[in-house]
């Protein structure tokens, strides 16, 4: 398969998962794409972001901004906007997540969302869209939501003050199954089990008790993580919130900016270990370190300000080491010589395999710190699990095969990595464009 032949498929393949409609409850005709045909059916929040860097790379703004519109079709009058988007299909692919909505009958016949949150990773995908095709109106119309959503995060899941943002289940992270968070409901080390999903699955119930009102859920503090992966990217969110003010004049750009900073320190003081020289997630109110090697431990290294010596450290001392993340086909979702560690297909997924986003998340980051040799194996490898597996949900870090889910959208992100390791501009990928999607 060659490149021009990955970026037809994925263009392709975001055609053929694209979902429209319209809703008489919110007056709209929604789009957004399927991350999977089957498994994954519903409008999801980060994968719609996801979705938005590929069809922006490919050259079609206009789907993009139809995808994140949708997204904010449902936000509440408070700002929340959940992870899960039921827009025609009412209820979950999978019985136990129903756990993840509030209680509620009159939603098995309507257009509703989640209760759970997924990495807010938005302000960035609303102003990838502008730099490809300089829409001020565009930005003008979503900021109002974004500033709602970000300000709910601030005041809703800061339980602590010290600015991080807490997760309340093992699937808000995005990074279902996550190993690190085993020892929060007291799991040794090692391979899930059906132990490990009737716990969690618990901790969903115990939330849908609660009706997901956060000031029992946190007095409970059944589980409560300060993740490194979604902390980082709500900094990232929070720049990205402070530019879009800048270009549309609103005067809250400084107060984003002074959040951002304030965030990163506490990442630095509260997640940064100096002897492993890594970021640890961290269990809410003890502020526990989570020590256990996942590809998030790099995460805040990408954030600017953050210090770029420990940046360096961290990225020298694991993602080379081959007895950690240095795979045959990197970026593994947890350390190969972790106990939790499986390669391999399974239900209990992020403990092994290896996942496009990671890739693509630490991609650019490798390049800007003159990683370029590292940077370009990253795409190398990626275009490779492609060609043997196809567009799959993850893959075997030593073989390359792929598992999960079919026609995953994720892995479109490749035609991402591949513009930016050619050094092609939003405005030549745009002027490149031959065609638009349907």
């Amino acid at each position: 398969m060659t490149d021009e032949q990955i970026l037809q498929q994925a263009k392709a393949l975001l055609e053929k998962n694209t979902i429209s409609g319209y809703s008489k409850e919110y007056d709209i005709v929604y789009h957004y794409m399927k991350p999977g045909r089957s498994r994954y059916p519903f409008q999801y929040f980060w994968d719609t972001c996801f979705h938005v860097y590929t069809m922006t790379a490919l050259g079609d703004h206009q789907m993009a901004k139809r995808c994140m519109q949708s997204l904010f079709a449902m936000q509440r009058e408070d700002g929340f906007v959940g992870h899960m988007l039921f827009w025609s299909r009412f209820t979950p692919t999978r019985v136990t997540d129903i756990f993840q909505s509030r209680p509620s009958t009159r939603d098995f016949f309507r257009p509703h969302m989640s209760a759970l949150l997924q990495p807010p990773i938005a302000a960035q995908a609303v102003l990838r869209i502008y730099t490809y095709d300089r829409d001020l109106s565009f930005l003008q119309q979503m900021l109002p939501k974004l500033k709602r959503y970000y300000d709910w995060l601030a005041n809703n899941r800061d339980f602590d003050g010290d600015g991080l943002l807490s997760i309340i289940s093992y699937f808000e992270a995005g990074m279902d199954w996550k190993p690190s968070y085993d020892q929060v409901l007291g799991f040794s080390p090692g391979r899930a089990t059906a132990s490990h999903f009737m716990k969690v699955v618990y901790v969903d119930f115990k939330n849908y008790l609660h009706s997901y009102d956060l000031e029992k859920i946190y007095q409970a503090s059944d589980f409560l993580v300060k993740d490194a992966g979604f902390n980082t990217i709500y900094v990232q969110n929070l720049e990205a919130m402070a530019v879009i003010c800048r270009l549309v004049g609103d005067p809250g750009a400084s107060r984003y900016k002074v959040l951002a900073s304030k965030v990163t320190q506490s990442i630095l003081s509260i997640m940064y270990e100096q002897e492993d020289e890594a970021f640890y997630d961290v269990q809410g109110k003890t502020n526990k370190k989570l020590k256990v090697l996942t590809p998030t431990v790099f995460f805040p290294a990408t954030i600017k300000g953050m210090p770029e010596e420990i940046g360096r450290r961290v990225i020298e001392r694991h993602f080379f080491n081959k007895d950690e993340f240095a795979a045959p086909f990197p970026i593994p979702s947890v350390a190969m010589n972790h106990p939790a560690f499986h390669p391999g297909e399974s239900i209990y997924i992020w403990r092994g395999p290896t996942w496009v986003i990671y890739n693509w998340f630490l991609h650019h980051f490798l390049m800007e710190k003159g990683f370029r040799e590292a940077a370009s194996n990253l795409v190398r490898s990626t275009k490779e699990l492609i060609r043997k597996g196809g567009f799959r949900e993850y893959y075997n870090p030593f073989t390359g095969q792929g598992y999960g889910a079919y026609d995953f959208t994720w892995s479109g992100l490749v035609v991402d990595m591949m513009n930016m390791e050619e050094g092609l501009s939003p405005e030549a990928v745009v002027a490149s464009s031959k065609e638009s999607f349907t």
